[in-house]
């Protein structure tokens, strides 16, 4: 059987798991924030949901990377992890206790999450596959989770307990198709390191050679001088190595004499000018495609509260609600769907970009006419743009980010993409009046998208012709602005004094 089938039946349980503790925590103290009360407490249920990734981030991601057990064990060791915890909440479901063990299931949630997304590449046999690879993750994320929907509910009648057993059950089931991953265990080692050896550097002997401490790529020659002696045999007196070259694994030198610099290509350093370069136009690439991406989370937490917001305001039926959140995830559906077709046609940056563009157009267009059918499909873009932004984004750190690296790049990511997703949503919540506008919130919506596309097309152009992004300069001159308006500040205080 494929690893990768390994990892879908793994994912699947973990996601059915995670759907039943959510139905169990539903009518607990955990969900007791409304987002219909006051927006006091709206802001703080927004910031409690931030409160996972800032463990992530700078604790699980390096965790990953440098764990022993490799990923597989981190797979592994989430599962148990809220196994464990889901049997500690039957004891504490109306307790206060059911909010650190509620916590700890959300870190290990996410600690789980960050290990798959970086264990994928090793999975898959062309980069080509790994927007297929994740799309299906995704929607065997929504299949587990609507699997455990029917079983969850009827066991709540009875009592969120037993929800909770069966959670528990189901992580530990998730175990033993974690067990057959391979083990991809990532040595520390340096950054430059990783960054050649991915770049096809240094790369392992072939099948049936052993490697020699310390090996180096095969010396230069130099048909001039003539062949040297075999390994082992001491260069006679008087003779010296040709310039570049280097000893041969137990070939000694004369004493006093050291290796000599091949003058016709210079020092070894100088002969990679372009590998770093290189590595830093792929690194531009994925904090573009991370920015892009912080918008998409931005723009679908702002919308989310948008429309619940418009249309408590506008007294629609509670049907209304359950048709919004239907349409999102038929356009995360969508999205998952289609993003293998469009991938054969389009590489992952062009696809993100067109998502923008796509949901820049859709909001302008419900500006025109700003009715409940038109905020139906602006729902179903934004659903779409978030789930082939992340499919994208995910597959653009898994095919560009280094084997050793990978793990907290995701966790740093996914941080700073929560983090965008509750600014976005505080923006209606924290507005002046109470509630904001739906023509003025969408036009908001609409102008972030287009400036988003343009930064990222611009951004990409630019680094593909060795230059700095927009973005980047943009940034570097706020930067500079707020360092000189301090200066002035300070000068202008000491003055006075």
């Amino acid at each position: 059987m494929q690893p990768f089938t390994w990892l879908a039946r793994t994912h699947l349980l973990s996601a059915a798991g995670d759907a039943l503790i959510a139905i169990a925590l539903a009518g607990s103290l955990f969900f007791s924030l409304d987002p219909a009360a006051a927006r006091p407490r709206v802001a703080l249920y927004l910031v409690v949901t931030m409160a996972p990734f800032a463990v992530v981030g700078p604790l699980i991601g390096p965790l990953v990377d440098r764990s022993r057990g490799g990923r597989r064990g981190m797979i592994i060791g989430a599962g148990i992890a809220r196994a464990v915890l889901a049997l500690l909440m039957v004891r504490h479901l109306d307790s206060l206790l059911l909010f650190p063990e509620a916590f700890g299931a959300l870190v290990a949630g996410k600690t789980y999450h960050v290990a798959k997304s970086a264990v994928v590449p090793g999975l898959v046999r062309e980069e080509r596959d790994l927007v297929e690879a994740n799309s299906k993750l995704m929607l065997l994320s929504g299949l587990g989770g609507g699997l455990a929907v029917g079983p969850g509910l009827l066991l709540s009648w009875a009592s969120s307990r037993w929800v909770l057993v069966l959670a528990s059950v189901v992580f530990v089931l998730m175990t033993f198709p974690a067990a057959r991953l391979p083990r991809t265990a990532v040595r520390p080692q340096s950054r430059l390191a990783s960054e050649l050896s991915s770049d096809g550097l240094n790369q392992p002997p072939p099948p049936g050679q052993s490697p020699q401490l310390g090996q180096l790529p095969p010396p230069v020659q130099s048909p001039q001088l003539g062949q040297l002696p075999p390994p082992g045999q001491l260069l006679p007196p008087g003779q010296s190595l040709p310039p570049g070259q280097l000893p041969q694994p137990g070939q000694s030198l004369p004493l006093g004499q050291l290796p000599q610099p091949d003058q016709r290509h210079g020092p070894p350093q100088s002969r990679l000018p372009d590998q770093p370069a290189h590595v830093s136009r792929r690194r531009g690439a994925m904090l573009l495609a991370g920015s892009a991406m912080g918008v998409v989370r931005a723009m679908t937490g702002f919308t989310l509260f948008l429309i619940a917001f418009w249309l408590r305001t506008d007294d629609a039926a509670p049907l209304w609600f359950g048709f919004m959140f239907i349409a999102s995830a038929v356009g995360q559906l969508i999205g998952a769907v289609s993003a293998p077709v469009l991938r054969r046609r389009i590489r992952e940056e062009m696809l993100l970009a067109s998502t923008l563009a796509l949901a820049a157009a859709m909001s302008f267009y419900v500006v025109t006419s700003p009715d409940r059918a038109s905020v139906l499909f602006l729902a179903v873009v934004i659903g779409l743009m978030s789930a082939l932004g992340k499919l994208c984004f995910d597959a653009i750190v898994q095919r560009d980010e280094v084997p050793a690296e990978r793990g907290r790049t995701f966790a740093r990511f996914e941080t700073r993409f929560q983090l965008m997703w509750v600014i976005g949503a505080l923006v209606p919540v924290a507005a002046p009046s109470g509630i904001l506008p739906l023509r003025a919130g969408v036009t908001l919506l609409g102008i972030a998208a287009t400036v988003a596309v343009l930064l990222y097309a611009g951004g990409m152009w630019a680094l593909a012709r060795g230059r700095r992004p927009p973005s980047q300069i943009i940034a570097t001159r706020v930067r500079t602005r707020i360092v000189q308006t301090r200066v002035r500040s300070r000068d202008r205080r000491n003055r006075d004094l």
